[in-house]
Parts: structure tokens; C-alpha cells; sequence
């Protein structure tokens, strides 16, 4: 019996393993993947503290080496069914069935991203996911960013207000992003690019062009650009949560009090698949946070 299961094995499920594991409970982190999340997508880090730049995987493994002290950890381990009898909690995998006092659901997101030829292969490469992580590396040069909501709105506005030339690419006539944002994009003199999709990315080995095409009348715009910022999106990673009959919003993301609790007691929820800001800084707090309030109930 563990004291503490934490599915996930990213920023959020290592700091929650850090913690419980120092607080004395036993605990064990699942994931379907190798350690470390989306964080070993990262080509280089720069804003999160303690380094001035580091690779994403090698983040990863500093965290992993250091959450091994304190909680086991099993990789490439999906979770099929999670469920609670009484006060416990059973965590089925392929190959066992796992009791425990506490879940955290720790699973994250999947970004959305485009079909387009070119995309996959500059990743890492000029193709980006996450102005806040990236943006710095484009500074005076040219980017355009996909999409028509709030979040790609935000991104623009950040990416022009630390000096990169960006333009924005919607594949419909009017934005859905908030108005007041839509007054920023023009008071910033961001132009967009309307009924337009990306068609392609070339460049070798970094992107140099996207070919958009105007959904209206077939036109087809050449671009020349540094970077590509899709922003369309994400799909909160919450499928198992809501199968256990955890409260998850209109958007899929796990609904969570200050202490991180879901609807069902015994049960947490941190990092991306909460919804909000997508740091690694936000992630480790909230596993920080779900680790000291199971730690608080079971002293």
C-alpha cells in the first residue's frame, strides 16, 4: 500500500515526488512514457530559475536523479483504470494492480498542431509550441504565429513586445480572441494574414519559408520567416481522471481548489492538465502544493 500514487512523470508528478518522499510517504511515480514530459521537447530553457540556460532533457534528468532519492519511478508503465473502493485507491496497469491512500494526476497536455508538410520535421528547428520558452531565440528576426484565439493573440503581442517581427496567420475573416486583444494586435501594427492556412514549411536545416494559402481564393502567399509559433491550441491529457469520475471543465482540465484536491477526496490534480499558465515553474509548485496537503492529512 503507498501512501501517495502520482501518474505522471513531468515536472509536476517529479516535485510531487520530491515532496511526499521527504515527508516520509511512500511513494511511486507511473508514466506511459520515458521521465520527463514535454519538457524533453525543449531545446534550450531560459526562464526557469536557477539556470541561465539548460537543455530540456537535461533538466529532466537532474530532476529525475534528484526525485529518485525519495519515490520510485516507473517509466513506460501506462495506467489503464484508476478507481477507489472505501478509502482506497486501486491504479491498474497492464502488468499489476496497484493500492493506494492518494492519487495525483499529474498527465499534462498535448499540444495541437498542423498537418502541413514541413511541420514534424523543424520542430525544435524553428517551429515552436511556446512563445514564453522560445521567443527570445528569434528576437529581430521574423515569425509568424498560427491561430485566432487568445492565446495566439497573447503570443503575438509578446513576441512584438521583445523585439520580434511577427505577423499572424487565421484561417477565418475575424479573430476569436478577445476584443481588447484584437485592439492591441492593431495599435501594435501586427499584421494578420485572414483566411489563410499554412500550406508548408521548407528550410534547411532551420525554417526559412511557409507557403500560406487563402482559403477563399487560392491565392498562394510566400513568406520568408525564421520561426513558426503554432498556438492552436492544447488537449488536456485528463481522460483517465474523467473516467474516474473526477470534475474536469467545459475544456477537459481537471478542476482543482488552492490545495490542488479534484472532486474526489484522496485525489489531486497538477500541472498542465489543471489548465493555466503552461510553465515548468507553475507545474513544480503545484505538485508542491498537492505533496504538503496529503502530507498535512495523513500526519
Amino acid at each position: 500500500m503507498y501512501d501517495v500514487v502520482i501518474i505522471g512523470a513531468g515536472p509536476a508528478g517529479l516535485t510531487a515526488g520530491i515532496y511526499a518522499g521527504r515527508a516520509g510517504l511512500k511513494s511511486l511515480i507511473i508514466d506511459s512514457k520515458q521521465v520527463g514530459g514535454t519538457v524533453n521537447n525543449a531545446p534550450l530553457i531560459e526562464n526557469y530559475p536557477g539556470f541561465d540556460a539548460i537543455e530540456g532533457m537535461k533538466l529532466t534528468e537532474i530532476m529525475a536523479n534528484q526525485t529518485k532519492k525519495y519515490a520510485e519511478i516507473k517509466e513506460f508503465t501506462p495506467v489503464v483504470e484508476v478507481s477507489k473502493t472505501d478509502d482506497v485507491f486501486l491504479i491498474k496497469t497492464n502488468d499489476e494492480k496497484i493500492e493506494s491512500k492518494n492519487v495525483i494526476f499529474a498527465t499534462g497536455t498535448n499540444v495541437r498542431t498542423l498537418d502541413a508538410p514541413g511541420i514534424q520535421e523543424h520542430a525544435g528547428r524553428g517551429v515552436s509550441y511556446c512563445a514564453v520558452c522560445d521567443g527570445n531565440f528569434f528576437i529581430g528576426r521574423k515569425v509568424l504565429v498560427v491561430g485566432g484565439g487568445n492565446s495566439a493573440a497573447v503570443e503575438a503581442l509578446y513576441l512584438n513586445r521583445i523585439g520580434v517581427e511577427c505577423s499572424l496567420v487565421h484561417r477565418r475573416d475575424k479573430l476569436r480572441c478577445d476584443e481588447k486583444l484584437q485592439e492591441d494586435l492593431k495599435e501594435r501594427g501586427i499584421k494578420v494574414h485572414w483566411n489563410c492556412e499554412v500550406k508548408c514549411v521548407s528550410g534547411d536545416p532551420f525554417v526559412e519559408q511557409v507557403v500560406l494559402i487563402n482559403n477563399k481564393t487560392g491565392e498562394e502567399i510566400e513568406l520568408n520567416v525564421d520561426g513558426v509559433f503554432l498556438s492552436i491550441g492544447h488537449d488536456p491529457n485528463s481522460q483517465l481522471a474523467q473516467c474516474s469520475g473526477i470534475e474536469c471543465n467545459e475544456y477537459g482540465y481537471i478542476i482543482v481548489d488552492g490545495n490542488m484536491a479534484t472532486s474526489i477526496d484522496g485525489a489531486y490534480a497538477a500541472g498542465d492538465v489543471t489548465g493555466g499558465i503552461k510553465q515548468i515553474s507553475v507545474a513544480t509548485s503545484q505538485g508542491a502544493i498537492a505533496s504538503s496537503d496529503i502530507q498535512s492529512k495523513l500526519m
